[in-house]
């Protein structure tokens, strides 16, 4: 393999790793979580992790074989989260005091996602192929998608939440 091949089968394995990671953060919110709306959004998040590593592992596959990026590969649309906005029920509201698990789930999410924004932004930049950074970019906006949720949820969330913990910042 080329150098510029070596480079794009080494970000799609680690893509398809960091993938992988939130695919299963997700899964075990989505059992952890006592609100069933949550249950069911970390689910959808879940599944469209394990869509983009299925597209990322066809790609090294591609890679792999060929040298190059199978653009026939497709990952499809990206799913729009506003209309689903909050990813928690009302309920939880009422027990918002012992919501610890949802808060830091929704901080570890945000995490997760910033770093794979900033990985797929990193890899658009940096590699040659037109495809490649074709997929990495539409990668980004997609996670862009999963961080404004969990940031929205957060940041709705997140005084009551203090308030409830007797937690005062300032």
């Amino acid at each position: 393999m080329d150098p510029a091949t070596e480079r794009i089968a080494a970000g799609l394995s680690q893509a398809i790793q960091a993938e992988r990671d939130g695919q299963h953060f997700y899964k075990m919110a989505a059992e952890t979580t006592q609100d069933d709306q949550g249950r069911r959004m970390f689910l959808d998040l879940a599944n469209d992790e394990l869509e983009h590593e299925r597209f990322l592992r066809a790609q090294y596959d591609s890679v792999a074989k060929t040298g190059k990026i199978d653009p026939a590969v497709s990952l499809g649309p990206v799913r729009e989260f506003a209309s689903e906005h909050p990813m928690f029920s009302p309920q939880i509201r009422e027990r918002i005091a012992s919501a610890h698990f949802e808060m830091t789930a929704l901080s570890v999410g945000i995490q997760l996602e910033l770093s794979a924004i900033r990985f797929y932004e990193n890899e658009a930049a940096v590699v040659d192929d037109p495809e490649a950074k074709a997929f990495y970019e539409k990668l980004a906006a997609w996670e862009h998608g999963h961080l404004t949720l969990l940031q929205n949820q957060a940041e709705e969330l997140k005084e009551d939440y203090w308030h409830a913990s007797g937690f005062a910042p300032f």
